[in-house]
């Protein structure tokens, strides 16, 4: 990914020129990163403008490639387009061609490199200490300066094309052919690890800074890998229909879950475990793979007690997951039966913020807390809760996310704010009170409803045996203003340990004698004294 690939540049005019014919770019657009050297043919009348013409062209496409369109394919499209453009309009003004430049390009998505060059602009690749031409020089015969090909050079044009798997610590290099005939490949082996600018630098300063070619280079270095880009480029089958006692890998499938097909039970020697694969949209649909992806990547990293243990197994033959089958029953399908206890309920509170400040130190909310999430298991009197779903998680501070279930979201989210503690903290709060009451604070919600929020009902008023301090803190997590509602998880789980500590919460608006009966009934009755000894007065005047 972006974060994980640190780049530099440099570029020197020859001789005492001003200018250079070279022209270069890195640019990071969405998942990929693009470097590209462009190398104006000297001899040319325009091989500055073709340069810089090319490598524009190239980025700007490629920002807006088609997705169904592979790397390779988009890199042998637009070179042959520039190349066409420049050839053409060769022949209209010069009627010859002198719109020519050589180029570099490669195109880094998750670990692999894609590349392509025409003419003989290079590129390296650095690893182990040991430096690989991945290019190849389209010149007369090796130590020639004739090119045999250039883009604009001809109608049409044939990229030398390569794509290489990257390594933690790798470096690539594209540069001009000024770099590499003053700097040897010892040279630029030794001072890769500088950057781009000393090896510029260096080549000048070998011939006194009076450079005989325009000198370019551009070193992109790998950092990290990203596990999320492997993981998604996996080339891996996506399974359009599932079926009973089918067998994926030694996993028998037993029954599924859910009604979409997706999600099964399933056997595998004498153990049971849940396989979670795509919807079958994601055959067709980049978007919903992505999803998915990254669903299965949350699940396999992010361990802890109150998530069910989940792996992607190396040697996978499908497009799946394998997660722990949890024994127990969904707490949607109990609050049909019966409420949750004080004890449980506050346990579950502390689960729920405790899973919450967990994904908080990876950026990341659940996005999704409902009771139909949340799966308890019983082993005697001791009850586990554990946070199922992890298609929800998503980062924090998102202003995109769709995540969440419409009775569940704070009323800023319905706003299009961004995701944050607080709306978390609402969506737990909405699931203690559908818990202990079976009701919804602000009523049933449905999908693409702009709901009314007026103010709730104390969860006591449904079940008296909810004390007062938890009143308090429940309505002070489903507050509607979220200047009133805790802005921390910590906060909340404060107050749910310490429940001496909890004030009573009352609704901006409410009344005095919501806000304190006893106040309201002695300044009632010193009014009514203050009436009633003016009235006496009056009497007696």
């Amino acid at each position: 990914m972006i974060q994980n690939i640190k780049n530099s540049a440099f570029s020197l005019a020859k001789g005492r020129d001003l200018t250079s014919d070279d022209f270069y770019a890195v640019v990071s657009s969405g998942s990929i990163t693009i470097a590209i050297v462009c190398d104006g043919v000297g001899s040319a009348e325009a091989g500055g403008e073709a340069a810089k013409r090319t490598t524009n062209y190239l980025l700007n496409n490629f920002k807006i490639r088609p997705r169904a369109w592979s790397i390779e394919k988009s890199i042998r499209t637009f070179i042959s387009a520039i190349n066409s453009i420049l050839y053409q309009e060769s022949m209209v003004n010069y009627e010859r061609a002198e719109l020519l430049t050589t180029l570099s390009l490669v195109v880094i998505e998750g670990n692999r490199l894609y590349g392509a060059n025409v003419g003989d602009s290079r590129v390296y690749l650095h690893r182990n200490g040991s430096l690989t031409q991945l290019s190849f020089d389209h010149v007369m015969q090796e130590g020639s300066h004739i090119l045999t090909q250039a883009i604009g050079g001809e109608k049409s044009v044939e990229p030398f094309y390569f794509e290489n798997i990257l390594s933690q610590n790798d470096k690539i290099v594209l540069c001009s052919d000024g770099l590499y005939n003053t700097l040897s490949l010892d040279l630029l082996e030794k001072n890769i690890h500088f950057g781009a600018h000393s090896l510029v630098k260096k080549a000048s300063s070998l011939v006194n800074d009076n450079l005989d070619d325009d000198t370019t280079a551009v070193v992109v270095e790998i950092l990290q890998t990203s596990e999320l880009e492997i993981l998604k480029h996996q080339k891996l089958p996506i399974p359009n229909q599932l079926k009973k006692e089918q067998i994926i890998d030694g996993y028998r499938l037993e029954k599924p879950l859910i009604p979409n097909d997706r999600t099964w039970l399933c056997s595998k020697k004498t153990k049971e475990y849940v396989l979670k694969f795509p919807s079958s949209e994601a055959i067709d649909d980049e978007k919903i793979l992505d999803f998915f992806v990254k669903e299965a990547w949350n699940a396999k990293r992010l361990k802890a007690d109150f998530f069910p243990k989940a792996v992607i197994p190396k040697n996978r033959t499908q497009r799946y997951y394998v997660m722990q089958l949890i024994r127990g029953e969904n707490l949607g399908n109990i609050l049909q039966k019966k409420n949750l206890t004080i004890d449980d309920a506050v346990s579950l509170g502390g689960v729920l913020l405790d899973m919450s400040q967990f994904l908080l130190k990876s950026d990341l909310v659940h996005g999704d807390i409902k009771p139909q999430n949340i799966m308890l298991e019983t082993d005697g009197q001791n009850i586990t809760f554990k946070v199922i779903d992890f298609g929800s998680i998503t980062e924090i501070f998102s202003i995109n996310s769709k995540a969440g279930t419409p009775s569940f979201l704070s009323p800023e989210r319905f706003l299009n704010e961004a995701i944050c503690e607080s709306s978390e903290i609402f969506a737990i709060g909405v699931t203690l009170y559908l818990g202990l009451t079976k009701k919804y604070p602000y009523g049933e919600i449905e999908p693409f409803q702009t709901p009314a929020f007026k103010e709730a009902k104390k969860p006591s008023f449904y079940n008296e045996n909810i004390p007062h301090w938890l009143d308090s803190v429940i309505l002070r997590a489903i507050a509607i203003d979220k200047n009133q509602r805790y802005a921390h998880y910590s906060e909340m789980m404060y107050e749910l340990k310490n429940p001496q500590k909890v004030e009573p919460f009352f609704e901006k608006n409410s009344s005095i004698l919501e806000r304190s009966p006893l106040a309201f009934y002695k300044s009632a009755f010193i009014v009514m004294t203050i009436i009633n000894f003016i009235l006496l007065v009056l009497i007696n005047s």
